[in-house]
């Protein structure tokens, strides 16, 4: 199955440079970014299927770096919780969010139509933000997605989201442009570098999506507040509620999320293979 590709590649990798190394009389060691893709694309083809190889690459991950062992073991702590946990807020977020500017809405884009408008599924996320800003007047608005419209090198999809919530009468002023995103990890790394450098009262987000897409949306967010944190425990960002269009279909795998954990990592190359070899509901175009 595709989705044992990539860990075959790394387990015969590993197994011919151990017959090396131990003809030389050196014993073989990984760093810690090969032990980490590991982890993760075993975890994403095999779930709790893997959870002993996942803790015997935790151990080995501890014994060159203790510090990205805690974030890791958080990480893979999350990514089962987030897939474990069926609790969406359909339509509108939940009541007893902070209702102040330290609470950030953050709506996932979709690809756009090839002439740069918006697709249906966009605009219906749109609605559920709309919703959500109502309900919380004070809150800012993160529009994230860069251009994906084949025909149209001007259009964004950040950009099409914020017209859209500016003509539905969200007031300019709350709603921040990430335009440059492509992927749902490229959301996260962006977002973050915005807020954190330009909005520092946000300390909590609510992730808005489709709602097969807000499991991943979460997870990705949570993972880089903790890889960004100055040590693992001590995030700035704290994703701590969700809000959902139902989508009538649509699925994200794990694999995919994996695609999404590695290219946080910084394996960018890795995670387009991923996200080329299973199912993507974006159509990532090819990275240059």
């Amino acid at each position: 199955m595709k989705n044992g590709i990539l860990r075959r590649i790394f387990a015969l990798v590993l197994a011919v440079a151990a017959v090396i190394l131990s003809g030389c009389g050196v014993k073989p060691s990984r760093n810690a970014q090969e032990i980490i893709e590991e982890l993760v694309v075993d975890y994403g083809s095999y779930t709790d299927q893997a959870d002993a190889r996942v803790t015997e690459l935790l151990k080995e991950l501890d014994s060159v770096s203790a510090d990205l062992c805690k974030r890791w073991k958080e990480i893979t702590d999350i990514w089962k919780e987030v897939n474990s946990d069926k609790s969406l807020n359909y339509d509108v977020l939940p009541d007893g969010l902070p209702d102040t500017d330290e609470l950030c809405i953050v709506v996932l884009g979709f690809q756009l139509e090839p002439d740069g408008t918006m697709r249906e599924e966009l605009i219906e996320r749109l609605k559920v933000v709309l919703n959500s800003a109502k309900k919380y007047p004070n809150a800012y608005i993160v529009c994230t997605g860069g251009g994906t419209a084949f025909e149209n090198e001007t259009a964004t999809e950040a950009g099409e989201m914020s017209k859209w919530l500016i003509e539905n009468g969200v007031d300019k002023k709350r709603i921040i442009v990430e335009a440059n995103s492509l992927t749902t990890a490229q959301n996260a790394i962006f977002s973050y570098d915005i807020l954190t450098t330009q909005y520092t009262s946000v300390k909590y987000l609510a992730i808005v999506s489709s709602d097969y897409h807000i499991a991943t949306g979460a997870l990705v967010f949570k993972a880089e507040a903790i890889l960004r944190a100055s040590m693992a425990g001590a995030e700035k960002l704290e994703v701590i509620s969700n809000a959902a269009w139902k989508a009538p279909s649509g699925t994200l795998s794990t694999m995919f999320q994996a695609g999404t954990l590695i290219e946080l990592s910084g394996d960018t190359k890795t995670a387009f293979e991923i996200y080329y070899e299973n199912y993507d509901i974006h159509e990532l175009p090819p990275i240059n």
